[in-house]
């Protein structure tokens, strides 16, 4: 048993240059989770190799190296990965600072289109108004000539009629004169021998066609 296995103190330091390995051979008493790898070194002695999980100090200096390389690849993408997020980041701020600018540009557009809107709807307003007044005012004006007209010729055709029976009147009463007359003086003709008779048909006649005229 004591020759089959190497003493531990043996052992060769972690880092220190490996030489050819020999398996030592084990023994059937020899418990498998107590065996070690040897190495032999100039005058024919055996020293142990540092293991871990069953594994040589070369396979974790490859471990090692290839976790650093690992490391070392993730780490160099990882800034570039920090600054594609930050432009991302940056561009959807700009795009939506470009949404809001584009949203109040709109915002002002329809403010300014109501307000063209309103001051158009007061100028028609004003400007209705101003027809109706001067409308209503030159339908007065109408009706005042209208009503002025009217009357003159209501005024004239009264005056017409007026004059007409006044001519009518007139002409009436000088044909009763003349009839009278024309009596009377056949009633003189008729009594000329009686001059009393004749002097009182005339003063009636004449007393007659005063009535007339009065």
């Amino acid at each position: 048993m004591a020759d089959t296995l190497p003493s531990p103190a043996a052992q060769v330091p972690f880092g220190e240059p490996l030489a050819v390995t020999e398996t030592t051979p084990v023994t059937e008493t020899t418990p498998v989770a107590e065996t070690h790898a040897g190495t032999q070194v100039a005058g024919g002695e055996h020293h142990d190799e540092a293991t871990l999980f069953g594994q040589g100090a070369e396979f974790w200096v490859y471990v090692s190296m290839a976790i650093f390389f690992a490391l070392a690849i993730i780490l160099g993408k990882l800034p570039a990965r920090i600054a594609g997020a930050l432009d991302a980041r940056i561009a959807d701020v700009k795009r939506q600072l470009d949404e809001a600018k584009g949203v109040r540009a709109e915002a002002e557009a329809l403010l300014a289109d109501a307000n063209a809107r309103r001051e158009a709807a007061v100028k028609d307003a004003e400007a209705i108004r101003a027809r109706a007044t001067s409308e209503a005012a030159e339908l007065v004006a109408e009706s005042q000539a209208a009503a002025t007209l009217t009357i003159e010729r209501r005024t004239l055709a009264a005056e017409a009629k007026i004059a007409a029976a006044e001519r009518a009147a007139e002409a009436e009463l000088r044909a009763d004169v003349a009839r009278r007359v024309t009596a009377a003086a056949g009633a003189l003709i008729a009594a000329k021998a009686d001059p009393a008779l004749q002097a009182k048909l005339t003063d009636d006649a004449i007393a007659g066609l005063e009535r007339r005229l009065h």
